[in-house]
């Protein structure tokens, strides 16, 4: 499998196989790339709708010469826990970066919660992440505002009264019950509207259909979550 940065050539196969609707992965086999390669790619280039070859080539250029080289790394950037490849490491945080920013994340938070996601202890300060990220502490502080409104993090207390950030399996419980929560504001919204054009109007009949569906949703969404939980808390084998 080739390995290295996408020639010009690749990424106008990528053009391609997204104008005939082929799956990344179909995409990756033709090129023989591993498919998180071709999803990077594709995500940080504007989407699959709005992919151009020769505008991710030229943006690729730029983000070669703006980065810094790797010898300037200390050692310390340098050092991977438990004998971790540091360039596999980072090729997957970008990735995981570019996969959750493309479920509908802003970038500062898909950055912060890649982050938390891949410290072995699950939680960081906001110096910590503001000097991991070597970004701005005010960019810290508004992407874990997002976060915890989206229950994706939960605040902690810790040692010289410094918060720290926490992610963990219990989250994604938390979360998914929060949108099902917010499926029930549009639910009752969607009927109130019902009651305000008249019960026998169009406009009334499209509100009650979208607020069946949604109810059906929300409710399918919680009865999964409480039955899946635990699989987030396996029970320890004898």
């Amino acid at each position: 499998m080739p390995g290295g940065r996408l020639t010009q050539q690749e990424r106008q196969q990528i053009a391609l196989g997204l104008a005939d609707s082929l799956p990344y992965a179909e995409i990756a086999r033709r090129l023989d790339r591993p498919t998180s390669t071709i999803t990077r790619e594709v995500m940080r280039n504007g989407g699959p709708t709005a992919y151009r070859a020769d505008l991710a080539h030229r943006a690729t250029e730029r983000r070669a010469h703006r980065r810094r080289p790797a010898a300037s790394r200390g050692p310390e950037s340098a050092r991977q826990a438990h004998g971790r490849d540091t360039e596999a490491v980072s090729e997957y945080e970008e990735t995981l970066t570019t996969v959750l920013m493309g479920s509908g994340l802003p970038k500062m938070a898909a950055r912060v919660l890649t982050c938390l996601f891949t410290t072995d202890a699950g939680s960081l300060t906001a110096s910590e992440l503001s000097q991991r990220l070597q970004v701005s502490p005010a960019s810290i502080s508004k992407a874990i505002a997002f976060l915890e409104s989206q229950s994706l993090v939960r605040r902690e207390r810790g040692e010289r009264r410094r918060d720290r950030y926490v992610v963990d399996d219990e989250l994604f419980y938390q979360a998914t019950i929060a949108s099902a929560r917010a499926n029930d504001q549009l639910v009752e919204i969607a009927r109130q509207g019902v009651t305000v054009l008249g019960p026998h109007t169009p406009a009334a009949a499209r509100l009650e259909n979208i607020a069946r569906f949604l109810d059906f949703i929300s409710e399918s969404i919680t009865r999964a979550a409480e039955q899946a939980r635990e699989v987030l808390h396996p029970e320890p084998k004898p």
